[in-house]
């Protein structure tokens, strides 16, 4: 027989565990609930990012319509990917830069050659007065150009992505196998997404077409002053196409150094506006159309030392029946597209802009001389300050 304080003493035991087996479920459930909440969110968050991209599914049909004459893949592992500033005046934040006459221009094409170590990257500007051979092409109205030898923007005027991309690859024989469009809205809001980007005058800049009004030092701009920047002609430098790219090659160092000194590819909290931004205005190829394809991209390339992220011209001199045109300098400029297919270094050193400088530097060689094995072409690295 129980005593009636034992009873007691069993009844109080029996209530404390059925409270804390409540309490446990209420914990539980309040433990569910948050990652419930979290995960709704996080679903959220990929869901918007993830349907910002545009898939460029009219290049990618193009690019089959043409597969057996495309160049092969000589290195495993290795990417190239064809950047592309499109300056359309459609589309949200673009029509103030001027009247939308339906027609796109590309004044900056950079190739983008990830080694398949993803221990370098090196950029190559593509002048957009080049002269080459653009092949026959489809235009957005469905019917097709001739081949034609013209200067190289006129490959995404008349076909857009598709044409730059076999354009790029006939020029250099190296297979794009990804490719980026982005407007002026998706410039300034990555700029904005990092809080700005420092850059160095040597004299003040007030140029009123680019919207420009800076003084000289270090400056941070911010995305309306970046973009004025990188496309301004007349008020900075002399005004020739080799010193704007050169303008937008230390630009994009300097974003790379912004990114990777703020940590911000680790950081949840900072990576959000920068894949917000990055992700609104860009169409890509269908296979970078998607977080999963751009989150394996950087994945791969954020460990890449900032000496390592290296930006140059494509050797290249006057068109010799127009001044104001440009042609490719060879074999040098071979010789970097050579190593590139091979996936093989190439070294970058500051250069006096001058048409010989460009073509010849230490990546030249005389007959008979010694092949250097990372030959050095005029250029400069994301880790350069750019007030030195």
């Amino acid at each position: 027989m129980v005593g009636p304080s034992a009873a007691c003493s069993a009844l109080g035991v029996g209530l404390a565990r059925r409270r804390r087996r409540r309490w446990a479920r209420w914990g539980c459930g309040g433990v569910g609930g948050v990652l419930v909440v979290l995960v709704g969110v996080g679903w959220g968050v990929y869901l918007k990012l993830d349907g910002n991209i545009t898939a460029d599914e009219a290049a990618a049909a193009e690019l089959r319509r043409y597969e057996k004459e495309r160049p092969t893949s000589l290195a495993r592992g290795a990417q190239n990917i064809l950047l592309i500033g499109s300056d359309s005046r459609s589309g949200n934040g673009n029509r103030k830069y001027g009247r939308d006459s339906g027609t796109e221009r590309s004044d900056t094409t950079i190739l983008l050659h990830l080694a398949a170590e993803r221990d370098s990257a090196t950029a190559i500007s593509l002048p957009r007065d080049l002269m080459v051979d653009v092949p026959s092409c489809r235009r957005p109205d469905g019917t097709r150009t001739r081949p034609m030898f013209a200067m190289f923007n006129s490959a995404f005027q008349t076909g857009g992505s598709a044409c730059t991309i076999r354009t790029v690859e006939k020029l250099t024989d190296i297979r794009v196998d990804h490719h980026v469009v982005v407007d002026f809205h998706g410039f300034k809001k990555m700029v904005a997404a990092v809080n700005g980007v420092e850059v160095c005058l040597k004299e003040p800049v007030n140029d009123k077409a680019a919207k420009l009004r800076l003084p000289a030092g270090r400056v941070t701009l911010d995305g309306e002053q970046a973009l004025g920047y990188v496309r301004a002609r007349k008020s900075l430098g002399d005004g020739s196409d080799t010193d704007r790219m050169d303008r937008q090659q230390r630009f994009l160092g300097a974003l790379v150094n912004k990114v990777q000194s703020n940590d911000v590819l680790l950081n949840p909290v900072k990576l959000y506006p920068v894949l917000d931004a990055a992700t609104s205005s860009l169409t890509t190829d269908p296979g970078l159309a998607n977080l999963r394809g751009l989150y394996q991209l950087v994945r791969g390339v954020r460990n890449i030392p900032t000496e390592h992220v290296r930006f140059l011209t494509v050797p290249r001199e006057s068109y010799v029946y127009n001044a104001n045109r440009d042609q490719l300098v060879e074999p040098e400029a071979e010789r970097l597209f050579k190593r590139l297919r091979r996936d093989e270094p190439v070294e970058v050193a500051p250069g006096d802009g001058s048409g010989a400088e460009n073509a010849r530097g230490k990546g030249a060689r005389d007959p008979g001389e010694e092949v250097s094995p990372a030959p050095t072409f005029r250029g400069n690295t994301a880790a350069e300050d750019p007030c030195e």
